[in-house]
């Protein structure tokens, strides 16, 4: 469903993506792991389309994301971290833009906006400007417009960030019902997140896979995975510094 060959991306002198080459099915949802700056975002825009690597390829459901883009952005549903913008339309406008812009339009168009409003409850807020909303429920629509034309391939960068818990167990729940016949890419910093709904962790540091495994390979007796996440993360940043 996406595969990801030798990609790499950098800043200046900073080498964000190295060389990363991962593959991702499809009835998975996989958690990307990471410290700050490990290149978890770089990787997901990268694949979104939205940053263009230095080198290597991005494959969605067979499509190259640079040679065929608007073929493969059309498999894709894309969560942004901290999503902003276009905070002057009324949800419900901007879901219908969303919906436009996916191909929907008529009956169609009006059925998708229903089914997503009614999967993350956003009919109180359907005719509130997004930059009335609390930073949650902008979160929610931002979610809404990602999944509204039944995407293939679902990335959601820290899609529960600003959510109350309330409102975290909805878009959990949701990320679970949405897994069938779908790969989803989860960021979070929550490793409770990644414990509760994902199959796979991968993890990067400074722009490298350095772990790609089952969930229950990696969790404690208790299904807690911090301690194997410091572990990776620290001993890798301790070799990097002994070969520098």
């Amino acid at each position: 469903m996406l595969q990801l060959t030798d990609v790499s991306k950098a800043f200046g002198t900073l080498q964000a993506v190295d060389r990363l080459s991962i593959s991702f099915a499809s009835n998975e949802v996989v958690a990307l792991l990471g410290p700050n700056g490990a290149g978890k975002s770089t990787t997901m825009r990268m694949v979104s389309g939205f940053m263009m690597p230095d080198e290597g390829q991005i494959t969605l459901c067979g499509h190259d994301v640079i040679k065929q883009s608007q073929t493969a952005q059309s498999v894709l549903g894309y969560l942004p971290e901290a999503p902003n913008g276009f905070g002057h339309l009324r949800v419900a406008e901007f879901l219908h833009f969303c919906g436009q812009a996916r191909g929907f339009f008529g009956d169609k168009l009006l059925h998708a906006v229903d089914r997503v409003s009614q999967s993350l409850d956003l009919f109180s807020v359907l005719r509130r400007p997004l930059n009335q909303l609390s930073k949650g429920w902008r979160q929610r629509a931002w979610v809404a417009q990602a999944i509204i034309h039944e995407p293939r391939v679902l990335v959601l960068d820290e899609p529960t960030d600003g959510l109350d818990p309330n409102q975290k167990d909805l878009v959990r729940e949701l990320v679970k019902d949405l897994k069938k016949d779908r790969t989803i890419i989860l960021s979070t910093h929550i490793l409770e997140e990644a414990e509760e709904l994902c199959d796979r962790v991968v993890i990067l540091n400074q722009g490298r896979c350095i772990e790609d495994a089952p969930l229950s390979d990696l969790v404690d007796g208790q299904g807690r995975l911090a301690a194997r996440f410091r572990e990776l993360t620290q001993s890798h940043d301790s070799r990097l510094n002994l070969s520098s």
